[in-house]
């Protein structure tokens, strides 16, 4: 009897609670892509859907920040990114597209309607080993795969595939950002890359709006011009607004603060919350654009992997993936994301 030795953490809809599983080394099927998880970082959302605040159909394999090294390449597979081979370092688009349908034709791939999303599918033998927290990841036909700079390292490159895309996807939403003033809200991981993006944008003046004194002053070391509580926010106006930290009191907090044709990209919303309010004519009379932003196609990925090529080490990305896990010792990664000031913890296999 061969005994499985590949693992897995499953996540059952057990609140807190993430289970270990063994199995056997899977396969490439026609059109696939084998990969050798080296490391997987937890985003926000993932520890929102573990602590219960987000669903997802279960079981499943979380994680969608990934990187790994390219294992077998099945019959048939066509690259929608990089050229691959056998032993490269690689990290792909959080979801996989058909490029056919409605949504792809109009330039919206992340929300294909035969979509295949990492780290969010269910756990089937139609759909195995779909998530990061796990030693191997099946990528589907349609995935954007890119592949990654030696230079670059695991810290850097995982959170590319889901928080850095994302911001490059909002800034191209935000339009031209030389002179301009910028309100980011949120100082987690996407509310500080925005800082480092707009900054090297050439934003004129980026304020950061962020409650936690620590998180402020890490702003600040990431690009923030200011980086302020929302009681001392002030009355001056902003030419563009990010929001991404999903709480309606930044969103009701900034609104009455647009410029006169201001743009707002709503980012950080993306688990249900109330609904909050907004003015129309407000929005009429100042001429405001606002657009919701929620994933990111695949030239944003590669546009992240540039810019964190170019531009990561002259800031402290690096530092935010405080520290390293072993899959098997997923309760003490848990608990050490949930402590505050805790901005990414990563799991790293041999």
């Amino acid at each position: 009897m061969i005994i499985p030795t590949s693992r897995a953490l499953l996540f059952d809809g057990s609140a807190g609670k993430l289970t270990l599983v063994h199995r056997n080394k899977p396969a490439p099927g026609p059109g696939e892509v084998l990969v050798r998880v080296t490391a997987s970082t937890m985003c926000g959302s993932d520890l929102h859907t573990i602590h219960g605040r987000r669903k997802v159909a279960v079981p499943t394999i979380l994680g969608h920040e990934i990187i790994g090294k390219v294992e077998a390449i099945g019959s048939g597979f066509t690259s929608t990114g990089s050229p691959i081979n056998v032993g490269d370092r690689i990290t792909w688009a959080v979801v996989a597209h058909c490029g056919h349908c409605l949504p792809c034709q109009r330039d919206i791939p992340q929300k294909c309607h035969n979509g295949f999303k990492y780290g969010h599918e269910h756990d089937s033998p139609t759909h195995p080993w779909s998530g990061g927290f796990a030693d191997w990841c099946l990528l589907a036909p349609g995935t954007t795969i890119v592949r990654l700079p030696d230079s670059l390292s695991d810290a850097l490159a995982c959170p590319a595939s889901c928080a850095t895309s994302t911001v490059c996807a909002a800034m191209e939403a935000a339009g031209p950002l030389k002179d301009r003033s910028v309100l980011i809200a949120g100082a987690g991981l996407l509310g500080l890359t925005a800082c480092a993006m707009a900054r090297q944008a050439g934003a004129s003046n980026i304020t950061c709006l962020e409650p936690d004194p620590h998180r402020r002053d890490r702003a600040l070391a990431f690009g923030a011009t200011a980086a302020v509580a929302p009681n001392d926010l002030g009355l001056d106006e902003f030419d563009v607004f990010l929001e991404l930290s999903g709480a309606n009191a930044a969103w009701e907090l900034a609104f009455d603060r647009l410029a006169l044709g201001a743009r707002a990209v709503l980012i950080g919303a993306v688990f249900p919350g109330p609904d909050t309010r907004i003015n129309m004519e407000r929005i009429v009379r100042r001429m405001i654009t606002i657009r919701g932003i929620h994933n990111y196609a695949p030239r944003h990925l590669e546009a992240a992997i540039s810019f964190l090529a170019e531009h990561g080490r002259h800031v402290p990305l690096a530092e935010m993936v405080s520290e390293w896990f072993d899959l098997a010792d997923h309760v003490n990664a848990l608990k050490a994301a949930s402590l505050p000031g805790a901005t990414r913890i990563g799991f790293r296999n041999n």
